[in-house]
Parts: C-alpha cells; sequence; structure tokens
C-alpha cells in the first residue's frame, strides 16, 4: 500500500463524500427534533472540527463525549476524527464514581456533556483531572461553555487532516459487563470495515434503508448501527434521545416506518410481553430485525418472526471488535445460535492452549478481521490475553454443531461446572425464559449444603403470576426437559430488576454469593 492510500480519514469517507456523491439534500438523520440531510450533517460536522481547534485542542489529543443520541452526537463525534482528534463515546447511564474513574483514566481535556446528564456528573467535577472545560449541549449551559454558541460561531468550512489509515479514531470503553471498563482503541479503517462486511454483505444495507436502532450511539453495536453502516451507503438513521422501553421504540417504529430495527435481547423479551406491541402499531416497512449485545434465546426470536413477521439475525460481536463478526443471516438462519462467520472475519474454538477444539465440543472463541482494536489503553496484560497477533480472543464459550452454526455458551468466566460437567448459564436462562411465567433470568454458580456448585436463579415474573413452590417444581421440571438432568436450578430468587450493563448484558458476577 502506498503512502498516498495509507492517507485515510473516515469522516472524508462517511460524511464528505456523500456530497460528492449526490446525497446533499438527502435526509441522514432524524431525532426528537427534527430531520437533517447530508449536506447539513456535513456542515455541523465541519463546525464542531473548527469549533474543537477554536478552544486549543490539539491532533491526536482527547475528547469525550457523555451525549445523549441527537444530532449533536455526530457531528461532534465525526468533527473531531476529521479534525484528527479522538473522541472517547462515554455510556450515559454511569454513576458520578464511575465517570471520574472513567474521564482520569481517559485524560481528555474537553467533556462535551448532555445538559440532560449533567447532575451525572456534577458532582465529580473538582476532582477531574485533565478535563479543562466542559461544553453542553442541548440546554442551559449553566456557567459551562454552550455548543451552541460556539457551533454558531465556527466556520462550516473545515479542510479534513490527513490521518494514516491505521491511526486511532476514537475510543470506546468496555461494558464491563465482568468488572470494570477498559478503554479500547480503534482505527480509522475499523468503521469502514465492519460497514462494508456486516452492514453490507449480511443486512444488505443500501441508501433505501431507514434503520432505527435501540442500542445507544455510545456503544459499539449502536455505533455501527445508527452512524457507520447508514453513513456508508447514504442511508437514514433516527436517532432516539431517551432511554429505549417497548412504548417509546414502538412509537418511534410507527413515526418513522425504519426498514431495519436493532434491538437487543432484554428489550425484544419486553417488547413480546407488552401487548401494544404489534406489527399494526409499528413500521409498515420493516424487513429485517437485528439482535447483539447478549445471545437471544431462540424462543424470542422464533416469537418476535411469528409477531412481526421478518427475521430476526441474532449475531455477536464485541467492543474489542467494534462490531458483529458472526450471524445469523438471511435465508440462513438458526434460532438458538449465533449463526456463521461474517464475510471478512474467521474464527475458531479453542482449548486453552490455543489448539483447535473437535467440532461439537466447547472451547473459546478466537476471531481474526479487519476491524479489531489496537489494544487497551494502559491495560497491557489485558491486551497481550486479548489481542494475540491477528486473532482476538473473546472470552465467549462456543461450540460448532454439525450443520456449522456456532452455538454461544456464556462468558467464559460465567461458565462453571456441575457434576464435573460444563453448565452454560446462557442455556439455562434460554429454557427459563421459553416459559409462560419467566419474563427475565440470569443464572450463576451457588455452593450447595456439601460446598458443591450447583446452578441458582434470579427471575422475574411476568405480571400477575404467583410465584411458590408449585411453580418452582414445575420450572425445574421444565428446564430439565429442555437441557439435562444435572443442570436445572436449585434455588430460584424472585426479583424485580437485574443488574445490568447499559447495553442489556445481565452483570452475573453482581448476582454470586
Amino acid at each position: 500500500m502506498s503512502d498516498a492510500e495509507r492517507t485515510y480519514n473516515a469522516a472524508v469517507d462517511l460524511i464528505d463524500r456523500h456530497l460528492e456523491e449526490g446525497r446533499q439534500d438527502k435526509i441522514a438523520i432524524i431525532d426528537d427534533a427534527g430531520s437533517y440531510t447530508y449536506g447539513e450533517l456535513a456542515a455541523r460536522v465541519n463546525r464542531a472540527a473548527n469549533l474543537l481547534k477554536d478552544l486549543g485542542v490539539e491532533r491526536e489529543a482527547r475528547v469525550a463525549q457523555i451525549m445523549l443520541d441527537t444530532v449533536d452526537f455526530p457531528a461532534v463525534f465525526w468533527g473531531a476524527i476529521k479534525a484528527g482528534i479522538v473522541p472517547i463515546a462515554l455510556n450515559t447511564l454511569l454513576t458520578p464514581e464511575q465517570y471520574l474513574g472513567i474521564l482520569n483514566d481517559g485524560r481528555a481535556k474537553v467533556l462535551f456533556l448532555s445538559h440532560a446528564l449533567l447532575p451525572s456528573v456534577e458532582p465529580v467535577l473538582d476532582q477531574l483531572e485533565f478535563v479543562e472545560k466542559i461544553v453542553i449541549t442541548g440546554g442551559d449551559a449553566g456557567g459551562h461553555l454552550a455548543f451552541d454558541d460556539l457551533s454558531h460561531a465556527a466556520s462550516d468550512r473545515f479542510d479534513a487532516v490527513g490521518t494514516c489509515i491505521d491511526e486511532t479514531a476514537f475510543w470506546l470503553y468496555s461494558s464491563g459487563s465482568t468488572g470494570l471498563p477498559k478503554g479500547v482503541k480503534h482505527r480509522h479503517s475499523s468503521l469502514r470495515f465492519t460497514a462494508d462486511t456486516y452492514g453490507r454483505q449480511v443486512l444488505g444495507m443500501t441508501q433505501d434503508d431507514v434503520v432505527f436502532s435501540a442500542a445507544k450511539l455510545f456503544f459499539a453495536y449502536g455505533l455501527g448501527n445508527g452512524m457507520s453502516f447508514p453513513f456508508t451507503v447514504g442511508a437514514t438513521v433516527v436517532l432516539m434521545a431517551e432511554r429505549p422501553t417497548p412504548d417509546t421504540v414502538m412509537e418511534r417504529l410507527r413515526e418513522h416506518n425504519p426498514t431495519i430495527f436493532f434491538g437487543v435481547p432484554t428489550l425484544f423479551g419486553a417488547m413480546l410481553a407488552n401487548d401494544a406491541c404489534m406489527p399494526d402499531n409499528g413500521s409498515d416497512n420493516l424487513r429485517l430485525m437485528a439482535s447483539a449485545g447478549e445471545a437471544l434465546p431462540g424462543d424470542i426470536a422464533k416469537r418476535l418472526e411469528q409477531r412481526f413477521g421478518v427475521s430476526v439475525l441474532d449475531g455477536i460481536g464485541s467492543t474489542e471488535m467494534l462490531h458483529i463478526y458472526m450471524s445469523n443471516q438471511q435465508g440462513k438462519v438458526c434460532y438458538d445460535s449465533s449463526g456463521i462467520p461474517v464475510p471478512g472475519y474467521k474464527v475458531r474454538i479453542v482449548d486453552e492452549d490455543g489448539n483447535d477444539v473437535p467440532q461439537g465440543e466447547i472451547g473459546e472463541l478466537i476471531v481474526n478481521g479487519g476491524s479489531a482494536a489496537d489494544g487497551y489503553w494502559n491495560r497491557r496484560d489485558k491486551s497481550e490475553a486479548t489481542f494475540r497477533g491477528p486473532w482476538t480472543w473473546s472470552g465467549d464459550k462456543f461450540y460448532q454443531d454439525e450443520e456449522g452454526f456456532y452455538h454461544c455458551c456464556g462468558r467464559s468466566d460465567d461458565m462453571f461446572k456441575v457434576s464435573g460437567i460444563w453448565v452454560s448459564p446462557f442455556e439455562v436462562e434460554a429454557a427459563l425464559l421459553s416459559h409462560d411465567a419467566v419474563v427475565e433470568a440470569a443464572v450463576v454458580p451457588h455452593p450447595d449444603a456439601e460446598d458443591l456448585l450447583k446452578p441458582k436463579a434470579f427471575v422475574i415474573f411476568a405480571e400477575g403470576v404467583d410465584y411458590g413452590e408449585t411453580l418452582f417444581e414445575e420450572l425445574k421440571e421444565h428446564v430439565k426437559t429442555q437441557t439435562g438432568a444435572w443442570k436445572y436450578p436449585r434455588w430460584i430468587e424472585p426479583r424485580d430488576e437485574l443488574p445490568k450493563t447499559a447495553t442489556g448484558k445481565i452483570q452475573r458476577y453482581k448476582l454470586v454469593q
């Protein structure tokens, strides 16, 4: 590859290119306040880039975003990338203490913060070691800098920085499903790679699509769904600032008629339990649904397809790989599986020493593809354990069936043995969820009277369900028939809610006693 070919800025490709290709007047974004063309988006991106330069932010420096899903988010994100500055998109649902740890770890000098989220950061502002300026979007700046004022004063013309294709473009922080989040560094080329593989070849996304993602822009799954995929092909994306619920999701489906809807298993389960979530109350144009974040139980997938009349493509991805690298695909769906590798990716299932395990046996999934991160920020030990040459170790346990489909057994840290045989929490949870009385479930190991590990389930029951000994015995037998005699939960504890990351992943480690 020549030096000229190695000069690549993702913002030029995914934002500016649409003006050159005649999509200046095409709608790029619809948010809660209105709609914006690709021309208007490009102008906002340029103003954000100039704004950052006016604030004295230098190339390769980092800026943090704690922002709701509005047009301001992509303006700041792509504006920073166009200027050779590194945006760090942060979870909008963290505690003040978590923000303190992450912001001090990432060392961003400027923080872009939605007005509605100011109370989540305000208690620790005086403890931030590196943040020098705070820019408030979407409301009263309250003594801080106002994004609207700065943006309006900035020029809408900006010459992109000639970044390298392998240069760090942005950071994300891992969701922390098994511990503290880690800063994950991604390259300029990774955004286009995921769009050209999963976005084009699995979803078949084109400029005629209207896409809506309940998953938010601040994490890898939502960033691809709501920015890099549609902005690669010139499609239209619907953004929603508020937290997704069955009601708010159905409202956007009904109002904007998207063709592709991205969700997560927890949301899909809640939608099935809501009588208002019906096809005649949603999009008239829906052609496809996709799921990620956690493995989607086959029972939920089948009921979704029956209700909405479209396929549900469950897949698996990670912050480290930026998006989905293995998925069910149109015309090739096996519910209760994570599908097959996305074109452009290779996967293997290996033992602790990196040797391939026989088909049908459980091992750790490792993946090879062009969207792999460059490593973790200031976590050399974790980087060496995860990124080994061209292979990324996922931390997920899988097996491959005789037809070639890959099945998720859960996180390596979540797996445990009963009577010497591996038990997958996900498998037991899926069996519980296939019972009409269960809405959500989480399974963890728990010691019995002899200090031997057995499955314990934490369950959210459907409204009106009276849990007692009779239902307990019924659920035990139900799981036995669905999985195996040794896998049934010895204890079931009713819960009103389960601990989750903002991406909807169950934090099982918080339930281990």
